[in-house]
């Protein structure tokens, strides 16, 4: 379990609680809370963000929420160094004993894309349908996966957008009421909520969704990537030595790459 997630998610809300009703002096002030609810404001924000990704998606991406929380939650166990090491002996049993005696070792893992990988090489077919196949394989996994990041990305730009729609149509209700000194202040307090609840909506919702499920691509992509080089080094006859120290380089390269000079990632 993600447990970073969970307390990011509550660390948040609580930081917005206190700010809200914490005053120097006095304590928490818990009448404050009702002066941050208005409901001509969330439906403005909160539905008018989730009409036009209604528009702009299929109702597949909605019925995928559930389970695109389960993975950012609780996400599927990707662990590169023991596929290199599966791996590894697989190249070695290779090299050994020939390809078809990984027949049976096939059965004993628990990788189902290694497992199916494997069997391409395993059944002798030949080495470019292999490399076309597996490529599309990623090639379509990336263009999946992105269209769901995309869905959560554009989220977090449209709440501000109807945020800032709202915040303008208070403003126009503010200036019809002119004449009214004492209306001036309630109303221009509704349109800065709808800008308010468009900012909750994309910062605390839409946007940490978007980037834990690209974290969980580049999981999943760097394992799969690994399996297919080394798909492509065992059928190849390479060196299991060789092989295992390719497959090292691409982890290195991978975790060196999310950071940049002085230690500062750069996601």
């Amino acid at each position: 379990m993600d447990i970073m997630f969970i307390i990011g998610w509550v660390i948040a809300v609580f930081m917005m609680f206190f700010g809200i009703t914490f005053v120097m002096g006095t304590g928490f002030v818990m009448g404050n809370l009702i002066n941050f609810f208005d409901a001509p404001s969330l439906a403005v924000t909160v539905g008018g963000s989730i009409a036009v990704l209604m528009i702009s998606y299929t109702p597949k991406y909605f019925m995928d929420i559930p389970k695109h929380i389960k993975i950012c939650i609780m996400p599927e166990k990707n662990d590169p160094l023991a596929l290199i090491q599966t791996i590894s002996e697989f190249a070695k049993e290779a090299r050994i004993k020939g390809l078809l005696s990984l027949d049976s070792k096939l059965q004993e893992t628990d990788n189902e894309y290694l497992r199916h990988s494997m069997q391409f090489i395993v059944d002798a077919v030949d080495a470019e349908k292999v490399h076309q196949i597996l490529d599309s394989e990623l090639g379509a996994l990336e263009d999946r996966h992105n269209n769901v990041i995309g869905f959560y990305q554009k989220g977090a730009a449209f709440a501000p957008a109807f945020g800032m729609i709202g915040t303008l149509m208070g403003l126009v209700n503010m200036l019809k009421q002119m004449d009214d000194p004492s209306s001036i202040g309630p109303a221009m307090a509704i349109a800065l909520l709808t800008t308010f609840y468009g900012c909750i909506e994309a910062n605390v919702l839409f946007n940490p969704i978007a980037n834990k499920l690209k974290l969980r691509h580049d999981e999943e992509m760097l394992c799969k990537s690994i399996i297919c080089e080394g798909v492509y080094a065992i059928q190849a006859g390479e060196n299991p030595r060789f092989i295992e120290e390719k497959l090292l380089l691409m982890l290195e390269k991978a975790q060196t790459s999310k950071f940049g000079s002085g230690g500062e990632s750069k996601e």
